[in-house]
């Protein structure tokens, strides 16, 4: 359903293990980033209606995990505060196509496979950490991120046909695993 070639490694988990507070940080930093891209997919398909009213959705659901996010760190009380990103946003919007309607298609889908991840990071950390909030809080973003996966998904075949769109997410999906295999340094959502 995820269209994910690869699992989270147990580097991940050990660097969550060791910097809770960073990842919390990090993840308000992408529900941000995730709002943005919505917005901005809005923005550059304005004719495509159906798009438009989806991404609309997405951009209030993903402020209002902001907020809940941020709930959570002023609870804490952890400042929230400018953190360096990793490499994987970066090196999967390298493989955006530059043509329309490939460009199209290649955003669309590598937003689903970002949510897809997010998704399958968020089970984890409901089923590893031990800090009740905590687990309880990403187990409640799963359905969420599953669904965003899945409209991503969906409309990008308003750009390309299903055999085309099938094929080109598993090609990025198998990028996206390499890219997270090679993690970052830092902990981050998407290390």
């Amino acid at each position: 359903m995820l269209h994910l070639h690869s699992t989270s490694s147990d580097r991940w988990l050990a660097q969550v293990q060791n910097q809770r507070n960073e990842i919390l940080i990090d993840h308000a930093h992408c529900e941000q980033k995730a709002a943005a891209a919505a917005m901005d997919l809005m923005f550059d398909y304005v004719e495509n209606q159906e798009l438009c009213r989806e991404m609309t959705e997405i951009v209030n659901e993903e402020l209002e995990h902001f907020h809940l996010v941020m709930g959570i760190l002023n609870g804490r009380s952890i400042r929230f505060r400018k953190l360096k990103p990793g490499p994987y946003g970066r090196r999967l919007k390298e493989l955006v196509r530059r043509q329309e309607p490939h460009k199209a298609v290649d955003r669309l889908l590598i937003a689903g496979l970002i949510e897809a991840r997010s998704c399958e990071r968020f089970m984890l950390l409901r089923d590893y950490l031990e800090d009740e909030e905590l687990s309880d809080f990403y187990g409640s973003l799963y359905e969420s991120e599953a669904r965003h996966h899945a409209t991503y998904t969906r409309l990008a075949q308003s750009y390309g046909g299903a055999e085309e769109v099938n094929r080109r997410l598993e090609e990025l999906a198998a990028s996206e695993a390499v890219i997270i295999a090679d993690g970052f340094d830092q902990p981050r959502m998407h290390s």
